[in-house]
């Protein structure tokens, strides 16, 4: 892939609706991908839907910047494990695998966006992992991994939970993984992917429930 500018100016407010994204080929013949952003060529700046199709396979590569991955449905595997749906994972800045799925899986995937001072791998396997309650009633939170200003979590939003309007410090990056999130801009069903810039302002609520995964802090540079 040349160099690609997709939706790569991080002080822009931008929305995709994921499941109207055409799938692209990769590298690997068995694994297809949809864009929502990116900033580079196969070693890039990312921001993808991952489909591996049952015996998909990738050769051990690195990830300078690390990575952030969240299982939507089959299972992905490496060298290290398993990871079933639910499953966030953060591998590091300087770490490596060689991923691959026997039975095919669906993924979000999140390249070169973490420190080279993050050090930290994650496994997290949210359907089994606890919740605690959020800052408003209806909500509850699973923090997945944190560094510097950046915080990645799972949030669950029960049906009519209404938040208060509130800034962003370091910008917010939202993808839907259930249910239909709302603000005063829009509404944003299953698939959605959302990413508002640095000290940006919103009134988020959920009518009919929703799960989410959060990124916040990380669109300061």
């Amino acid at each position: 892939m040349n160099n690609l500018m997709l939706n790569d100016d991080l002080s822009q407010r931008c929305v995709v609706d994921g499941n109207t994204v055409p799938w692209l080929p990769s590298p690997s013949p068995l694994v297809r991908r949809r864009l929502l952003e990116r900033n580079g060529g196969e070693v890039a700046r990312a921001t993808s839907i991952v489909r591996y199709d049952a015996g998909a396979k990738f050769d051990l590569h690195e990830h300078a910047l690390g990575e952030e991955i969240l299982v939507l449905d089959g299972t992905l595997s490496d060298e290290f494990g398993d990871y079933g749906a639910g499953t966030y994972l953060k591998n590091p800045a300087g770490s490596s695998h060689a991923p691959f799925s026997e039975s095919g899986c669906t993924l979000f995937v999140k390249l070169r966006h973490l420190s080279p001072d993050d050090s930290e791998r994650v496994v997290v396997h949210t359907r089994e992992s606890p919740w605690f309650r959020g800052m408003v009633d209806g909500l509850t939170v699973m923090p997945l991994s944190e560094f510097g200003t950046s915080h990645t979590a799972m949030v669950r939003w029960a049906p009519e939970t209404y938040f208060n309007p509130h800034r962003h410090y370091g910008g917010e990056e939202i993808y839907v993984v259930e249910g239909v999130f709302s603000d005063e801009h829009g509404n944003y069903p299953q698939g959605s992917w959302i990413r508002s810039p640095h000290l940006s302002q919103h009134k988020p609520f959920s009518v009919e429930g929703c799960l989410i995964l959060v990124k916040t802090g990380h669109l300061l540079g």
